[in-house]
């Protein structure tokens, strides 16, 4: 039976907790095949009484756990304290402002019995303003299209994951919303679900054009971590060879003009070309350094072997690495 550890990261959000713990319960009531394990609530850095409320909660319910950060850290780091805290064997992340309908959670459990590790929602009808959908739309498409992952719905906080998804993936940041692309390049299943998506009760909502800006600047970092992770030479050796390559054709130009008789030693186009080409070595050079880290590092086990098979039977999963004993 599947046992299920609830995840609500929470700021400001007092008029909620109470009224989704209740919503919480009676979804599981419905829900024969898996348990409520826990529901933890993560304050990350409230400043009305939203902690106090989860403390109530702690006393009233014992399965609700609270986890309180000395200071507003962002979503990611909430949810890393709460996923430390979990001790179910699938983790179902949900906003605390009501948007996110508790019976969805039923659905998202059978995804996770039919195979998939990683479910993700899609508020496919939104009740937000159009300065929040549009620029959510463009950035849905544009990782999608960069991941390879094709989701509608990146910033939907609805998820549910197998709890071994995070064994191998480490948040922080605004890595949040790209769970499912990193889960994606480690070889792990990702599914989506469509799920109902209820207007703002209570508060306001966080989201500014700052986040849309950080989400693409994360973008480049999840490009990097999953397409550049164990081979950066290939990346910073390619923007440095097609740096270098600029840098030359435009110098064989300036090269065909002189030997036509034309000076070129006061030429800007000789001083950027120049400039490129050393650009370029440098780009290169970085790219050899990060190769020689990568080929040193090697106590970090990228969580690609799923499962061991022999004539004994299924045998645990050692790290890579590690050598079997003779």
């Amino acid at each position: 039976m599947q046992t299920v550890s609830i995840l609500v990261p929470v700021k400001d959000e007092q008029d909620t907790v109470q009224a989704l713990i209740g919503q919480i319960e009676a979804a599981f009531e419905q829900i024969d095949s898996a348990s409520l394990k826990e529901v933890i609530f993560v304050d990350d850095g409230s400043r009305d009484n939203t902690w106090k409320e989860i403390l109530g909660a702690t006393r009233t319910y014992p399965h609700v756990k609270g986890v309180r950060l000395r200071r507003n850290f962002g979503k990611a780091a909430a949810l890393q304290a709460g996923i430390a805290n979990a001790s179910g064997n699938v983790i179902v992340t949900m906003d605390g402002d009501l948007q996110d309908d508790p019976k969805e959670i039923s659905r998202f459990l059978d995804e996770i019995r039919a195979g998939s590790d990683v479910v993700s929602g899609w508020k496919q009808v939104r009740h937000d303003p159009l300065g929040k959908t549009l620029p959510s739309k463009l950035f849905n498409r544009v990782t999608a299209k960069v991941t390879g992952v094709g989701l509608h719905d990146f910033n939907c906080g609805f998820k549910a994951y197998r709890s071994e998804v995070f064994d191998n993936i480490r948040l922080y940041g605004e890595l949040h919303r790209f769970v499912p692309a990193l889960a994606h390049a480690t070889g792990f299943k990702v599914s989506e679900i469509v799920v109902q998506h209820h207007p703002r009760r209570f508060g306001k909502s966080k989201y500014g054009v700052g986040r849309l800006l950080k989400g693409f600047l994360d973008l480049l970092t999840i490009v990097t971590i999953t397409k550049f992770n164990s081979r950066p030479g290939h990346l910073f050796g390619g923007l440095g060879v097609a740096v270098i390559s600029i840098g030359l054709l435009i110098f064989l130009y300036l090269c065909a003009r002189w030997f036509g008789g034309e000076a070129i030693g006061r030429r800007p186009l000789l001083l950027f070309s120049t400039l490129l080409m050393i650009v370029g070595v440098q780009f290169t050079l970085f790219g050899m350094v990060a190769e020689l880290i990568v080929a040193t590092r090697g106590d970090r086990d990228p969580g690609i072997v799923a499962e061991i098979a022999s004539s004994d039977g299924r045998l645990p999963v050692k790290p890579i690495g590690a050598r079997a004993k003779l």
